[in-house]
Protein backbone atom coordinates (compact mmCIF):
# COMPACT_ATOMS: atom_id res chain seq x y z
CA UNK A 1 0.00 0.00 0.00
CA UNK A 2 1.15 3.49 -0.69
CA UNK A 3 0.08 5.14 2.53
CA UNK A 4 0.12 2.78 5.45
CA UNK A 5 -0.80 2.92 9.08
CA UNK A 6 2.37 4.18 10.64
CA UNK A 7 3.64 5.00 14.08
CA UNK A 8 5.06 8.50 14.30
CA UNK A 9 8.37 7.33 15.70
CA UNK A 10 9.18 4.54 13.25
CA UNK A 11 12.23 4.77 11.04
CA UNK A 12 10.05 4.63 7.94
CA UNK A 13 7.90 7.55 9.10
CA UNK A 14 10.92 9.65 10.02
CA UNK A 15 12.61 8.89 6.69
CA UNK A 16 9.48 9.74 4.69
CA UNK A 17 8.99 12.90 6.71
CA UNK A 18 12.59 14.01 6.04
CA UNK A 19 12.19 13.25 2.32
CA UNK A 20 9.05 15.41 2.19
CA UNK A 21 10.84 18.26 3.97
CA UNK A 22 13.73 18.09 1.50
CA UNK A 23 11.46 17.88 -1.56
CA UNK A 24 9.30 20.79 -0.40
CA UNK A 25 12.25 22.77 0.95
CA UNK A 26 10.28 23.37 4.15
CA UNK A 27 9.33 21.57 7.35
CA UNK A 28 5.77 22.79 6.87
CA UNK A 29 4.68 19.55 5.19
CA UNK A 30 3.64 16.34 6.91
CA UNK A 31 3.00 12.72 5.96
CA UNK A 32 -0.52 13.13 7.33
CA UNK A 33 -1.04 16.14 5.07
CA UNK A 34 0.20 14.20 2.06
CA UNK A 35 -2.42 11.53 2.76
CA UNK A 36 -5.13 14.19 2.78
CA UNK A 37 -3.87 15.70 -0.47
CA UNK A 38 -3.93 12.24 -2.09
CA UNK A 39 -7.48 11.56 -0.86
CA UNK A 40 -8.71 14.98 -2.02
CA UNK A 41 -7.11 14.44 -5.43
CA UNK A 42 -8.93 11.11 -5.77
CA UNK A 43 -12.23 12.73 -4.83
CA UNK A 44 -11.71 15.67 -7.19
CA UNK A 45 -10.66 13.55 -10.16
CA UNK A 46 -12.68 10.37 -9.61
CA UNK A 47 -9.38 8.56 -10.22
CA UNK A 48 -10.66 5.33 -8.69
CA UNK A 49 -13.39 3.68 -6.70
CA UNK A 50 -13.74 4.42 -2.99
CA UNK A 51 -12.58 0.92 -1.98
CA UNK A 52 -9.41 1.30 -4.02
CA UNK A 53 -8.71 4.69 -2.47
CA UNK A 54 -9.23 3.36 1.04
CA UNK A 55 -6.95 0.42 0.30
CA UNK A 56 -4.27 2.74 -1.08
CA UNK A 57 -4.42 4.72 2.15
CA UNK A 58 -4.36 1.46 4.15
CA UNK A 59 -7.10 2.63 6.46
CA UNK A 60 -8.15 0.10 9.06
CA UNK A 61 -11.58 -1.41 8.49
CA UNK A 62 -13.57 -1.41 11.69
CA UNK A 63 -16.44 -3.56 10.44
CA UNK A 64 -15.40 -7.14 11.28
CA UNK A 65 -17.84 -8.64 8.78
CA UNK A 66 -16.36 -6.54 5.96
CA UNK A 67 -12.86 -7.56 7.03
CA UNK A 68 -13.87 -11.24 6.99
CA UNK A 69 -15.23 -11.05 3.44
CA UNK A 70 -12.57 -8.81 1.93
CA UNK A 71 -10.31 -11.10 -0.09
CA UNK A 72 -8.77 -8.93 -2.77
CA UNK A 73 -5.76 -6.70 -2.22
CA UNK A 74 -6.78 -4.69 -5.33
CA UNK A 75 -3.19 -4.59 -6.61
CA UNK A 76 -4.26 -4.58 -10.26
CA UNK A 77 -6.22 -1.38 -9.62
CA UNK A 78 -3.67 0.22 -7.31
CA UNK A 79 -0.84 0.10 -9.85
CA UNK A 80 -2.48 2.36 -12.47
CA UNK A 81 -3.76 4.63 -9.69
CA UNK A 82 -0.24 5.17 -8.39
CA UNK A 83 1.04 5.77 -11.94
CA UNK A 84 -1.61 8.46 -12.43
CA UNK A 85 -0.83 9.99 -9.01
CA UNK A 86 2.89 10.08 -9.86
CA UNK A 87 2.15 11.88 -13.14
CA UNK A 88 -0.05 14.35 -11.29
CA UNK A 89 2.72 15.03 -8.74
CA UNK A 90 5.21 15.62 -11.55
CA UNK A 91 2.78 17.93 -13.36
CA UNK A 92 2.41 15.62 -16.35
CA UNK A 93 -0.86 15.19 -18.30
Amino acid sequence: MVFWKYARKTTVYVTLSKALHLAANTKGVTVHGLCFIFRDWISDTNACLRDVAERALAYAIENKVEVAYRRSDLLEQLDPLMETWAKHCRGLP
